[in-house]
């Protein structure tokens, strides 16, 4: 058996673990507090269950976007320099500097460990929001992880997005294993949801059928109108309950893959 181990630091950051690699999903670190946006005020309402000097020096940061404070925060930004890589956005590494590499959606990149093992990280397209959001929410990318040898299936993290053509159209070039799922149903600015929410989530389960769903940014953020139990409802509703796995916050959770 192959594994690949998760821990939930809280909202949308997330420490994976597989094949010698170490990666740190939209990094937030903060303690719970306000900030403030164009359209209000972004409340953050628990602490995260790791502190950056806790989980140290990564191979990469995946950073969706980082234009939003739930996604990159102030303790966020500084860990950053913590990275060996940090993969965004264009607009993003132009405003980050410091090395940040921007890719667009299926733009690769390769990491390459000193015993071999190699990780294609390849960007995917996200939509923050309903169709026209863009000029709104800014650009967003996900990101799948491509293990060579493959004896992990790819694993799928998607960034801020709702179910659209473009995770469709990701589900038919990878047959991930795992989908890192950004959920919560995010309503910061108006009667619509910008993340998935236990529909997308459904939608995406689906189009993925062998992949292990697995919920983060579903807490953590007081403009997350959908959290766990939520999930668990719906999944379960649809005879679906055995594909997701929850995590809670600090403990690593291992998935397991014959070889």
């Amino acid at each position: 058996m192959t594994t690949l181990s998760l821990t939930l630091v809280g909202g949308p950051t997330a420490l994976i673990e597989a094949a010698g690699f170490r990666l740190v999903t939209d990094p937030t670190f903060d303690p719970p507090g306000d900030y403030r946006m164009s359209y209000g005020t972004l409340t953050k309402t628990l602490a995260p269950a790791l502190t950056a000097g806790t989980i140290g020096a990564v191979d990469a940061v995946l950073l969706s976007h980082d234009q939003h404070w739930d996604n990159l925060d102030h303790s966020g930004r500084a860990f950053l320099s913590k990275a060996a890589r940090v993969f965004t956005t264009p607009a993003g590494a132009a405003r980050l500097g410091g090395g940040a590499e921007g890719l667009e959606p299926w733009d690769s990149k390769q990491l390459i460990r000193p015993d071999g093992q190699k990780l294609t990280i390849t960007a995917t397209p996200a939509r923050h929001g309903p169709t026209g959001i863009e000029p709104m929410s800014g650009d967003v990318i996900g990101f799948v992880l491509s293990f060579e040898p493959a004896s992990i299936p790819p694993v799928y993290v998607t960034g801020d997005t709702v179910w659209y053509d473009g995770v469709a159209e990701i589900a038919r070039r990878f047959h991930a294993g795992v989908v890192l799922l950004f959920a919560g149903a995010a309503q910061p600015r108006g009667p619509f949801h910008l993340t998935m929410d236990t529909n997308d989530a459904i939608e995406t389960a689906h189009a993925f059928p062998h992949a292990v769903i697995v919920p983060i940014h579903r807490d953590s953020w007081a403009h997350l109108t959908q959290g766990g139990n939520e999930l668990e409802q719906a999944f379960t509703a649809l005879g679906l309950q055995s594909r997701l796995r929850m995590l809670t916050p600090g403990v690593a959770t291992t998935i397991e893959f014959a070889k």
